[in-house]
């Protein structure tokens, strides 16, 4: 067995066991910190495929702020999950027919290595005189440009109506207004007193 398939297999084995652990776990703070240790697991998964920026994706976007923004939502909101829980038995039928479909799509996965084991040497080879990042740029830049955008918009709208939904004004708050200011004249800004000698206003 050589060094790659020994960091392979620990690779796996450690990432099957810490999303098993995400599910089963009672506390939240513990899946979360699994969550992290899976997506540690996966990107030295990627690493040994020669996939270093995915790996660096995964590392700085899902570990950097997804998991840890969620780790600390959970710490900071004390979320009653059992509460959450109770609907549980509502949902399971639907989250077995989808339980199954994932699991005949992994036999068929299986199943076709076993069936024609040759048909990934048939694949076409990568362009290996540039790196993965490179490469990724030029097919994001290229080929899927428009797709790009309009997942870019999808999110600018999701980012805007997440904004909206949350603001809320409360009353007897001060709030600035750009249009009132700009509006202002002398008359509403200034306001002239004559005051008595020696009397404060």
């Amino acid at each position: 067995m050589s060094v790659a398939q020994a960091f392979f297999y620990l690779f796996s084995a450690v990432m099957v066991g810490s999303a098993f652990m995400v599910i089963v776990s009672r506390n939240p703070v513990h899946s979360v910190l699994f969550l992290i240790l899976t997506f540690v697991n996966a990107a030295g998964l990627f690493l040994l495929m020669g996939a270093e920026f995915l790996a660096m994706i995964l590392i700085v976007v899902y570990v950097g702020a997804v998991a840890v923004l969620f780790l600390f939502v959970v710490m900071m909101l004390d979320v009653d999950f059992a509460e959450l829980k109770q609907g549980f038995a509502k949902h399971l039928p639907l989250g077995s027919i989808l339980g199954l479909i994932f699991l005949i799509e992994l036999v068929m996965v299986i199943g076709t290595y076993f069936v024609s084991p040759d048909a990934a040497r048939t694949a076409p080879k990568p362009d290996t005189t540039v790196s993965n990042t490179e490469a990724l740029g030029r097919v994001l830049y290229t080929d899927y440009i428009y797709y790009f955008q309009i997942a870019g918009l999808v999110l600018l709208v999701a980012m805007i109506g997440a904004i909206v939904l949350t603001l809320r004004h409360k009353v007897g708050v001060k709030r600035q207004n750009i249009a009132d200011q700009v509006a202002r004249t002398k008359e509403t800004a200034m306001e002239v007193r004559k005051v008595a000698s020696g009397q404060g206003l």
